[in-house]
């Protein structure tokens, strides 16, 4: 692979500075990673790993250019071309129209939004953990447009079609996989 774990933290670090982008990109990295060992892809957790981390590497700074200015950055930093079509993919219909084929580009499509709008719920919860969230709050939340309107319901549902699973079972294992990350990525934002 063309670049270490370190490496990819330090280029996200430069084009962002947002907490709630860094933050972004250390959960989807941790889910990516849960996919990896869950999906039987283990031996490439870290590649997994890295493409949750990077794939919004231009949003903060470029959000008009997002998942198109990410191509060119990576491609200057010498990340190699499946990287960079896999974070790419996951702008499929919006920016770009490089369309995820891999299972581990549709599981990034997918779980990429749906992080965000569990994110969201979870700052509402009491505890402000995932770790006590179930998926009926969670399918509430989903079917009700106004909470999280950002987050959007349509690149979920198509993430889930393409990867021949039920919404229900995406957004199961999706807080399963925020669970397992959690307590890593509060530590690494610096929060206990």
């Amino acid at each position: 692979m063309s670049i270490t774990r370190e490496e990819a933290l330090k280029l996200l670090k430069e084009y962002n500075s947002e907490p709630f982008h860094l933050r972004h990109g250390l959960t989807v990295e941790g889910v990516m990673r849960y996919f990896a060992r869950d999906l039987g892809y283990g031996n490439e957790e870290e590649k997994w790993g890295i493409v949750g981390l990077l794939h919004d590497l231009d949003f903060e700074k470029y959000p008009e250019e997002h998942c198109i200015k990410s191509q060119e950055i990576m491609r200057e930093n010498g990340i190699d071309e499946d990287i960079i079509h896999a974070t790419a993919s996951h702008g499929y219909n919006l920016t770009v129209d490089i369309k995820p084929e891999h299972e581990m580009e549709k599981v990034l499509y997918a779980v990429d939004e749906l992080t965000g709008l569990i994110g969201a719920a979870v700052l509402m919860r009491p505890s402000k953990s995932s770790k006590d969230l179930e998926l009926k709050s969670m399918k509430k939340k989903f079917k009700d447009k106004r909470f999280a309107a950002g987050c959007s319901r349509d690149v979920i549902a198509t993430g889930a079609e393409m990867l021949g699973w039920s919404l229900d079972d995406l957004m199961d294992k999706t807080i399963l996989a925020m669970r397992d990350c959690e307590d890593k990525v509060n530590e690494e934002m610096g929060e206990n």
